[in-house]
């Protein structure tokens, strides 16, 4: 029988939880105060975690960097999650670019201007 909420997604939420506050406050790099994780997928053996993330910053050199250096950091977020949450086996991560915040904020700018354009007509 099929609980209503699922282990991997429960251990989705509690890694996103921890991957902000850890990023926020206690990494070095300054580029990483400028990310927001904005979702958790994780296998189902809960082995490995593909952490979406979202970079305050317009240019697309600068947030490919940012993602970059968070790959790079992933064995030592890995190592500082380890000890923050209470799981057996944490699993491995890979931080990925979510482009929905930036996609859904051009089409509010678009909404917005087409808005005033109406107005003014």
């Amino acid at each position: 029988m099929k609980r209503g909420f699922d282990r991997t997604q429960r251990v989705a939420d509690l890694l996103q939880k921890a991957l902000a506050q850890l990023l926020l406050q206690d990494m070095t790099d300054d580029r990483f105060r400028l990310v927001t994780v904005t979702g958790v997928s994780v296998t189902r053996d809960l082995s490995y975690a593909k952490v979406y993330v979202s970079v305050l910053m317009d240019e697309n050199a600068k947030i490919k960097d940012t993602v970059l250096a968070l790959n790079r950091a992933a064995k030592s977020l890995r190592y500082h999650l380890a000890r923050e949450v209470d799981l057996r086996v944490v699993p491995e991560l890979k931080f990925v670019y979510d482009e929905s915040t930036a996609h859904g904020f051009r089409i509010s700018q678009l909404i917005d201007s087409a808005v005033k354009k109406e107005k003014k007509s």
